[in-house]
């Protein structure tokens, strides 16, 4: 029911393209172009700055990105308030979550979600957290789910669930035979990291920091972009990684991986919800409190 135009204006300024605003829309890119074109025809204006394959918003499309994102929350409200009256929910909700959360937290609940909410439609993707919180702040996102508290002023911060991060080794590997190392012992062994912007490495930097280590103390051999990618390097590699024991659970208890405790290191980290502050929805306080009763 929301203007459909705008819709398309506002997939395009926000991520100030032409094809990934079809793609997130589920149109052709000349369905796109053809809607901005009526659009800029109807306000007489300009829209956006067209240079070789790059385009950006011009003063007047900086002004409508501004009205059409109040106007989309307003919608959303209105939405969820009708919602209330009938008693079922209906619109899109777009989450953002970090790769650890997004792989091995959020599938069980969002099953149960959309088995109660059949009407919502879920959009889920998947960053690290320097990432989502971008996503959020620019929102390509309505809400998003990240690994710590960065501790900025522009987020309202939800506590979700505890993890912890723990240091593993393949059972096939030499490393495996210890099941626990000094920190000491640990500035020599090789490790795999997740990389720069990741959530868990930030809680890991922060955590050795206590102890006056610093990663260019460690024996970094590589960093790699998700959880999956350092199992797999660590099952032919004797190395050791750090990542969270929702990931690696299952795997312990079969016998694939062995976690080693470090002496004096215990990493303990908050999962948040986090959006603007200010700003939020009837659709997003429904799932954030579904996802904290789940937990329970």
């Amino acid at each position: 029911m929301f203007n459909f135009r705008l819709q398309v204006f506002h997939a395009v300024a926000v991520n100030l393209s032409f094809t990934r605003a079809a793609k997130e829309l589920h149109i052709t890119q000349p369905a796109v172009t053809n809607n901005i074109k009526e659009l800029e025809n109807s306000l007489g204006m300009s829209l956006f700055e067209r240079e070789q394959n790059k385009i950006s918003l011009t003063k007047a499309g900086d002004i409508l990105l501004e009205y059409t994102e109040h106007a989309i929350e307003e919608y959303k409200k209105m939405e969820y308030e009708i919602g209330l009256l009938k008693n079922s929910f209906s619109g899109k909700l777009r989450i953002g979550a970090s790769t650890t959360i997004e792989q091995y937290i959020l599938p069980l609940i969002l099953s149960k979600f959309n088995e109660k909410n059949p009407d919502i439609e879920i959009l889920l993707f998947n960053n690290n957290t320097m990432n989502v919180e971008k996503d959020v702040l620019s929102h390509k996102i309505d809400l998003g789910i990240i690994e710590g508290n960065t501790g900025q002023m522009e987020f309202r911060y939800i506590p979700f669930m505890k993890d912890e991060i723990v240091a593993v080794a393949h059972t096939s590997q030499p490393l495996a035979q210890k099941s626990q190392i000094s920190l000491e012992e640990l500035k020599k062994t090789p490790l795999v990291l997740r990389e720069i912007g990741s959530g868990t490495l930030d809680v890991i930097v922060s955590e050795l920091q206590k102890h006056k280590i610093r990663l260019r103390d460690m024996n970094i051999k590589m960093h790699l972009g998700s959880t999956e990618s350092i199992k797999s390097f660590i099952r032919n590699t004797n190395c050791i990684s750090f990542v969270s024991i929702h990931a690696i659970s299952k795997d312990v208890v079969q016998g694939e991986f062995q976690i080693i405790d470090i002496d004096g290191l215990d990493i303990i980290r908050t999962f948040n919800f986090i959006y603007p502050q200010g700003q939020h929805s009837g659709l997003t306080d429904k799932f954030i409190n579904f996802c904290l009763n789940q937990k329970q």
